[in-house]
């Protein structure tokens, strides 16, 4: 083919995904805005968009109001055109949830499941998940992949976990599931995944420390608006920060780190209750021991709050199992906590609360392939 055949099929492929990206940005729009906006010829745009329907990626959705002439079609895209799986591992459970194009949760369910590091646990975990995936029907084709998330730090190519002192599960490598799914498979550290979701959620955000606030405690820094990574995988690993040398033995040898504090165990620990059982008592306001927990509670998050925002000059979010959980009164006492004990005052918009709970880091980690997905098209 010639130099001049090629440079015209690349063109064609850059317009194609100049729009497709326009639409799938835009949520609903039409013909004469992507004119207008892309500066493109119209019979470029209709010709393509023609194209992108045939192949099922777009979709007309009823009409704008008219402006005095023809009515124009509202097009958008097939949001459900491709899915992707998420999977968050823990020590006694897994949570699995499918995901659109737009990263909205489809499914979830959390199946019990208590992790080794034997074949026959990622062969029944992978048996699940390919369960799951037939009771709801997914076509093969349609399933862009299946991303996991695990409590552990993974080798800078996602292959490996190289720390997992929580689930001991250091060792851990990404081929243990994938030789048992027909499907692209990529494995990812939870905090990480939990982060990439807020990023997802929060675009505007060029940098923000991420509090994961699971069964252990997790966290994630951004800046720049990518999640970083630091020379050895363990950045933003805010659970190991010592805030009581004399304080509690953590899991990683140390005593006194914010994971023996804020992560949701110590809660149920100091409380002597499940998590579910903790907050509708606490919100009735007839303990004053449970009022006094979560204070202490919210008192070494406020610590941990200001020292890193002293750092990192940026948004906190507050992620995870317990974030659904925060009500404004806490996040108010929070601010009042941070701001009683910083020169830089944190403002109320920079303090952010998550909303998709325990199902954090399988959202975050299936949108690894929704992201890859909406840039190859």
């Amino acid at each position: 083919m010639s130099e001049k055949g090629l440079t015209t099929i690349a063109l064609k492929k850059i317009n194609r995904s100049k729009i497709y990206q326009y639409i799938y940005r835009s949520k609903l729009t039409s013909k004469l805005q992507i004119v207008q906006d892309l500066q493109m010829g119209l019979s470029t745009v209709s010709q393509n968009l023609n194209l992108l329907e045939n192949e099922g990626l777009i979709e007309k959705n009823g009409y704008f109001d008219s402006t005095g002439g023809r009515k124009a079609n509202a097009i958008q895209i097939v949001s459900d055109f491709r899915i992707s799986i998420g999977v968050g591992i823990l020590k006694n459970m897994f949570h699995i949830t499918a995901i659109d194009l737009y990263g909205n949760t489809i499914c979830t369910d959390t199946i019990p499941l208590t992790y080794s590091n034997t074949a026959a646990y990622y062969q029944q975990l992978t048996d699940k998940v390919k369960d799951f995936i037939e009771k709801n029907q997914y076509l093969e084709d349609k399933i862009l992949g299946v991303s996991i998330a695990t409590q552990g730090i993974t080798s800078p190519d996602n292959t490996t976990v190289i720390y997992g002192n929580i689930m001991n599960n250091t060792g851990m490598r990404l081929k243990d599931f994938s030789r048992h799914l027909p499907y692209p498979c990529h494995l990812e550290h939870d905090s990480k995944s939990a982060a990439f979701l807020e990023l997802w959620n929060h675009p505007e955000l060029d940098s923000a420390v991420v509090f994961l606030l699971n069964r252990n405690l997790g966290g994630a820094i951004i800046t720049n608006h990518q999640i970083h990574q630091g020379c050895s995988m363990h950045s933003g690993t805010i659970e190991h920060i010592c805030i009581n040398p004399d304080g509690p033995l953590c899991y990683c040898g140390n005593r006194g780190c914010l994971e023996t504090y804020c992560s949701a165990n110590s809660l149920e620990q100091a409380s002597g209750m499940a998590v579910k059982e903790f907050f509708p008592l606490l919100r009735e306001k007839k303990s004053p021991q449970l009022i006094q927990i979560w204070e202490d509670y919210l008192k070494h998050l406020a610590f941990a709050m200001k020292n890193l925002n002293l750092v990192i000059d940026a948004p906190i979010i507050i992620s995870g199992y317990l974030a659904p959980y925060f009500t404004e009164d806490d996040t108010d006492y929070l601010l009042r906590q941070i701001n009683s004990m910083t020169p830089f005052e944190l403002k109320e918009e920079q303090i952010l609360v998550g909303t998709h709970g325990q199902y954090t880091p399988a959202i975050g980690a299936a949108l690894f392939y929704v992201e890859e997905f909406i840039h190859s098209v």
